[in-house]
């Protein structure tokens, strides 16, 4: 009875240990490996729920998982020393790739590139002038429509004054910035432009005090690439009646009345396509990937037909055409804006 008990007990330890060993490696009976790719990101300070970037690009991960099944995850960041600790703690857990969201990165992805080249890592809104084989940078033309909701609001400001209210100064929200004038003067040369920053991407209440301090001085329609710190622009449009326009994102659900286009940096479809050419085997270390309305990057949003009329969305679908086809060129900087008056605004 002992030596039947035994060899059953042989018998059982064999299968396992086959069955085991075909699996090893994560593989199944066709040898398919069954390891998902993992993507996770490191947001910027405005957090996963900003409204804006942040969670645009926190929605192209889920996306990816859905669609794709990749393992998806990121951090929060409550301040910029959250980076290097935040992009450590991923590393360690086995990303395939890590993202950073946001130029304020910038530094913390190229570093955190250099100390570990076997690592992938992918930066939005940053790039670099040489960059690592293991990293890549997404930038996006927000200049594009930028210029589009400025048009807009040249054209639908009736008190011939509108705003613009940037988070903190750099080389992107010049992009906003610059762009929005260039669309305002072009679709009115004699409308008055008021321009503020706030110094932040996360305080709603300067936000919100800015923005009515520019509806109380006669503006009616103000657009704000600031992050969380439009979340009060929008409030301030609501309580004055007034109009905003949303950046990054279709903002129009967050006040439904008041919000009457956004200008949209697909930050969502760039996580996605990457997330796509990874899971492919084809990861564009080195390079900088540029988004603009040529590759569907940018847009203005959807919802702009519950407010805009008619025929000045049939000019902007021209003005928009005449971008891709290079007719119009999009100032992003100061430099660039001066050049742009001297030659089309007369």
């Amino acid at each position: 009875m002992f030596k039947k008990v035994l060899s059953l007990l042989m018998v059982s330890v064999f299968i396992l240990t086959l069955a085991v060993g075909c699996g090893a490696g994560g593989q199944n009976d066709t040898g398919e490996n069954e390891d998902k790719v993992k993507i996770a990101m490191v947001t910027d300070v405005g957090g996963v729920n900003d409204q804006s970037f942040n969670q645009s690009a926190w929605e192209g991960l889920q996306r990816a998982e859905e669609e794709l099944g990749i393992e998806v995850s990121y951090l929060e960041s409550n301040q910029d020393a959250d980076y290097i600790p935040n992009l450590e703690t991923l590393l360690d857990a086995n990303n395939d790739l890590i993202w950073g969201i946001g130029y304020k990165m910038g530094n913390a992805i190229l570093e955190a590139a250099k100390q570990n080249p076997d690592q992938k890592y992918a930066i939005i809104d940053y790039a670099y002038e040489d960059t690592p084989d293991n990293l890549v940078g997404v930038v996006f033309k927000a200049e594009q429509p930028s210029f589009l909701v400025g048009y807009i609001a040249g054209k639908m400001t009736e008190t011939g004054k509108v705003g613009f209210v940037g988070g903190i100064k750099s080389a992107v929200i010049d992009g906003f910035d610059y762009g929005f004038h260039a669309g305002v003067k072009y679709a009115n040369p004699d409308v008055e432009i008021i321009r503020q920053y706030a110094e932040s991407f996360t305080d709603s209440a300067k936000g919100k005090a800015i923005a009515t301090n520019m509806f109380q001085n006669g503006a009616d329609i103000v657009f704000h690439a600031a992050g969380a710190v439009g979340d009060g622009v929008i409030e301030a449009a609501k309580e004055q009646g007034k109009y905003a326009i949303g950046v990054d994102r279709d903002q129009n659900y967050l006040a439904p009345d008041n919000v009457i286009t956004s200008a949209m940096k697909r930050v969502d479809n760039a996580m996605f396509n990457m997330a796509k050419e990874l899971k492919e085997g084809n990861f564009p270390g080195g390079q900088t990937v540029v988004y603009g309305l040529k590759e569907g990057g940018v847009d203005i949003a959807p919802t702009t037909s519950k407010h805009v009329p008619a025929d000045i969305l049939e000019e902007v679908e021209e003005l928009k055409q005449k971008i891709i086809d290079g007719e119009i060129v999009v100032p992003f900087n100061e430099e660039t804006y001066n050049e742009f008056i001297s030659e089309n605004i007369k």
